[in-house]
């Protein structure tokens, strides 16, 4: 069994579900609500425990009723808690549309623990950078023990930091905010300009877009439910070069992931697992 270890943020996600995202201050009604768990991290995590890997999340949880409670979420998605607990759990509120497209606001927690514990052994490794410590610890760990180490580049992710990693993959808001760079194609070039390891940007339906090739398709899915969908990609991607796949295959494995969660609807409950995976057309 391929073992990942990924480090970042969890959280617990209010989702509201309308007609379409609210504009200008005014009140606005939703006709769903859900209570889920979420954050890049525990979503990669979960995600990738779904499709088999043994997950390790090094993360940082509030010492209050809301950490405990995610604390209990993760244990039951099959996840290995690395937690460090203390300050104010990491909330979002989250408004997803009739087309599936989502609007987040994020509360990232208050005064959370900075203590980078002991690194278990892992075959892969994906941060994103909502600890800043933690993930260099474990890109340098990664680096050093010849491990792939993925960065899920989310907007505000940190040169130096991404220096560190063998993939970096952004979606083009991340790639738009490192770079500078409006056009996508122009700023993964100056990225990997800049970057030592492999450089990369996911952009929904185009798929997965390699600096130097290659270009990886998405499937084609009607997509009712993005939420998670980038966290998961990055999740399976980094188990399946755990495990030893080519970058078209990792690519082609996590588009597949992602675009299974993008055509339904809800959390953790509706990730595929790796039977599902092997029969999506």
């Amino acid at each position: 069994m391929t073992r990942l270890l990924v480090a970042g943020i969890s959280v617990i996600d209010y989702v509201h579900r309308m007609d379409a995202l609210p504009e200008g201050g005014a009140k606005f009604r939703s006709h769903g609500f859900e209570r889920i768990g979420g954050g890049c991290a525990a979503n990669a995590a979960v995600g990738a425990a779904r499709l088999g890997a043994d997950v390790t999340l090094l993360t940082r949880l509030g010492a209050d009723a809301a950490g405990e409670e995610l604390a209990g979420m993760l244990g039951d998605a099959g996840v290995t808690l690395l937690a460090e607990r203390g300050g104010r759990q990491p909330l979002s509120s989250v408004m997803i549309d009739a087309a599936g497209e989502r609007m987040i606001v994020n509360f990232p927690g208050a005064d959370l623990p900075e203590t980078v514990p002991d690194l278990p052994d892992f075959d892969a490794a994906l941060v994103d950078f909502r600890w800043p410590r933690a993930s260099e610890a474990v890109l340098r760990a990664a680096r050093d023990r010849g491990r792939p180490g993925v960065v899920d580049g989310e907007r505000r992710t940190p040169e130096a930091g991404a220096a560190l990693a063998s993939h970096v993959v952004f979606s083009t808001q991340g790639l738009a905010d490192f770079t500078g760079e409006a056009d996508p194609d122009r700023g993964l070039a100056r990225a990997a300009a800049r970057l030592p390891g492999r450089v990369a940007y996911t952009d929904g339906p185009r798929g997965t877009i390699w600096a130097d090739g290659p270009h990886v398709p998405a499937p084609e899915i009607r997509a009712v439910d993005t939420l998670g969908a980038g966290d998961l990609w990055h999740g399976a991607f980094a188990l399946a070069l755990g495990r030893g796949d080519t970058l078209a295959d990792a690519s082609r494995f996590a588009n597949r992931a992602a675009a299974i969660k993008c055509s339904r609807s809800g959390g953790w409950e509706v990730y595929p697992d790796a039977a599902e995976l092997r029969e999506f057309p």
